[in-house]
């Protein structure tokens, strides 16, 4: 007996021809209803999946970079223990200068654990992505646009650049052409 009931509901409503002639609104089919409750479904359903993504990136984003902030405040006291080794001097005591160094050993290790990684600058070619000059050096047997010093050491965290270095960059050495054209110009001179 259900599936009388069922098979009548779904048989499309008849209009009767006074209906029509009347002006009144047609009532959609059945069909007509499914399908647009249908394609609504699928189009929430296709916006919900998309913001399940997107919120899924942010938190791994997120994630990602949460110590960002603290890492980037932390260069300064590394940079500072990297110039105390750099400039100690042979009368300071060696235990000293092995504690800085066991001390920036030990704050390396813990940066790199939380994805803080070094820039290589010093003899490589210059990235603008990574370096930053700050001044050109000629020099004429390295190789042009390359990296001859690192005045403060860049930092990668992650995929993503923290820092960058500051370096000085390597340029070929102008050539004298003046000093060329006046020889030129004073030999032409004595042959008038």
């Amino acid at each position: 007996m259900e599936d009388e009931v069922i098979e009548e509901k779904e048989e499309p409503l008849q209009r009767t021809p006074d209906a029509e002639g009347s002006g009144e609104e047609q009532t959609p089919s059945p069909e007509t209803e499914l399908a647009d409750l249908r394609d609504k479904y699928l189009r929430l359903y296709a916006e919900f999946e998309n913001y399940k993504k997107r919120v899924q990136k942010d938190k791994e984003d997120l994630a990602r970079y949460c110590n960002e902030t603290i890492l980037y405040e932390i260069l300064p006291i590394m940079d500072n223990l990297e110039m105390a080794l750099s400039h100690s001097a042979e009368n300071v005591s060696e235990g000293l200068v092995k504690g800085v160094e066991i001390t920036l050993r030990e704050f390396r290790r813990v940066t790199e654990k939380f994805g803080l990684i070094p820039i290589e600058a010093e003899g490589k070619p210059f990235d603008p992505a990574v370096h930053h000059a700050m001044s050109q050096v000629e020099t004429p047997n390295v190789e042009d646009k390359t990296v001859v010093e690192e005045y403060r050491k860049g930092y990668l965290f992650g995929d993503k650049v923290l820092r960058p270095s500051l370096v000085a960059v390597s340029k070929h050495p102008a050539k004298s052409e003046a000093g060329t054209t006046t020889t030129d110009i004073t030999n032409e001179s004595e042959e008038d």
